[in-house]
């Protein structure tokens, strides 16, 4: 409903209430006040001035009590915040002469100074000059027009980097706000700003955020990425041969004059490097469908195990968290995937040289879902003490399973850390980050590859997951699922598998 106020022959549009049942003039010395009752909610606008001269600038800054209406007797009750200012060029008093009285000033965000503050998540402060960060006319301009009862209530804002930070109270489903809000940003900005919806981490409550587009460009590197990347694959490759040549990891300087054998660990590297590469080929499909722009993955080498994956950066923002666990599921999903049709296979086919690989069967007992499979398909040949002789494949394979395993462990910026993130937000993850770093500092002391694994995370992985554009709608249910299955399939790899490997131990189990 649309109504006018008159002051002095000044018609003052009045639009912020959805529908007025009472209007009330309080005109009493220089303030008279405009209260309404919105469906349940009581709504207080205060003027500095009755009588005015000359035409009438209307500033309405809105805030809200949510009050029920009990009675007419509520011209006394002040819960409610000083709400707007008139501003005129000449103010008059009752008798028609000019007056010079100055009003007590009420807090006007003109004198809030927009100067760098605490950065966005992930995203580095940088050295920024006057003119990248928000004007201060831009900043009311956010509050009273583009944020609104509709979308997202603003009762305070605060300095943030070259922005601002909008709390208040989010209207709705937070994606549909966000999709609003972000259209009438466009329609007065164009792409000058960029806008976040985030979970304040001090009180769990939705908070926006307003920076210029300028300060969100990545990063420069001073070596391209693209040469880097291929200094690390080249390491990788020769890691994973190396890593199937038992003979040359006893004495690796003899790979100088027994260079033929890297020969023999080809296979091996193949069936490796065909999981890590349906891992990122998944990750690059999905993100590509989804419209995120990935970098290029950088193959981390490792002595243990042939390579530890790959370290992927998203170069743009994310949309919202379903479409990052879309992308950080994908990977380890084909990966675990692919891994563990070829240990079944490598269980039921025979060597191919008729010898294949012998192990100790206690070297099942490292983990519990190569265990179980092994005891399942291997039944009274697979007993404590005793030597067992199983395709390469199943090493092979295994070893794509752990790989897919680390990378899920719920830390930092890993595929397992996003997966998080998306699932139960940014507190949860951070949670979680420093859990896993303590346990994988004390699985250190006795397993040389979570030593390693653990220095990876602490100084390249440990994030924070750089901020994405709406962070507070969950994903949807089958997507959680999805989630749920790479983190417990994790699990299951990394995990040891506790029963001895007996006959009665078939049964029981």
């Amino acid at each position: 409903m649309y109504v006018s106020a008159s002051f002095g022959g000044n018609s003052i549009p009045l639009s912020q209430c959805s529908s007025y049942t009472r209007m009330r003039f309080q005109p009493l010395l220089y303030s008279p006040t405009i209260e309404c009752w919105s469906h349940t909610k009581f709504i207080s606008y205060q003027f500095s001035r009755t009588v005015f001269r000359g035409n009438v600038k209307v500033i309405c800054r809105v805030s809200e009590t949510e009050t029920e209406p009990e009675s007419n007797n509520d011209e006394d009750n002040d819960e409610s915040a000083e709400l707007g200012i008139l501003q005129s060029e000449s103010p008059v008093n009752d008798n028609g002469a000019e007056t010079n009285d100055v009003q007590p000033k009420i807090e006007d965000v003109n004198d809030v100074q927009v100067a760098s503050g605490s950065p966005l998540p992930g995203v580095k402060p940088q050295q920024l000059d006057e003119s990248i960060r928000i004007p201060k006319e831009t900043i009311e301009i956010l509050r009273d027009q583009v944020f609104g009862f509709d979308t997202f209530f603003v009762t305070s804002q605060e300095p943030y980097e070259a922005g601002v930070l909008f709390k208040g109270n989010l209207r709705g489903q937070a994606a549909r706000s966000y999709e609003k809000i972000t259209k009438r940003m466009e329609g007065i900005f164009g792409d000058q700003y960029k806008l976040f919806l985030l979970i304040n981490p001090e009180d769990d409550k939705p908070v926006a955020v307003v920076v210029p587009r300028k300060t969100l460009q990545p990063e420069t590197t001073a070596v391209p990425e693209w040469f880097a990347a291929g200094a690390f694959g080249l390491v990788t490759i020769f890691t994973l041969l190396l890593r199937n040549v038992p003979a040359l990891q006893a004495n690796i300087l003899s790979i100088f004059y027994n260079i033929d054998l890297l020969e023999n660990g080809l296979p091996g590297a193949l069936v490796t490097a065909l999981v890590l590469a349906v891992h990122e080929i998944s990750h690059a499909l999905v993100a590509k469908e989804i419209g995120i722009k990935l970098g290029v993955p950088y193959f981390v080498p490792s002595w243990q195990i042939g390579s530890f994956g790959a370290i992927t950066r998203i170069v743009n923002i994310v949309p919202k968290r379903e479409d990052l666990l879309k992308v950080a599921a994908a990977g380890p999903l084909a990966g675990f995937s692919l891994g563990i049709v070829l240990l079944l296979l490598g269980f039921i086919l025979p060597p191919a040289d008729g010898l294949g690989v012998i192990v100790d069967a206690s070297v099942f007992h490292e983990s519990f879902l190569a265990g179980g499979i092994a005891k399942l398909l291997l039944g009274d040949a697979l007993k404590e003490g005793t030597p067992v002789s199983v395709n390469p494949l199943v090493i092979w394979a295994w070893a794509g399973l752990l790989i897919n395993a680390i990378n899920s462990i719920p830390a930092g910026e890993l595929d397992g850390g996003r997966i998080s993130f998306s699932l139960w937000g940014r507190k949860a993850s951070a949670r979680l980050t420093g859990a896993c770093i303590v346990l994988l500092g004390l699985a250190s002391l006795f397993n040389d590859v979570a030593f390693y694994w653990v220095v990876l995370i602490f100084f390249l992985q440990r994030g924070p997951i750089a901020p994405l554009s709406e962070e507070i709608t969950d994903p949807d249910n089958k997507y959680i699922a999805l989630g749920v299955v790479v983190l417990l399939l994790g699990l299951l790899v990394c995990l040891p598998y506790p029963f001895p490997f007996t006959a009665d131990a078939v049964t029981s189990f």
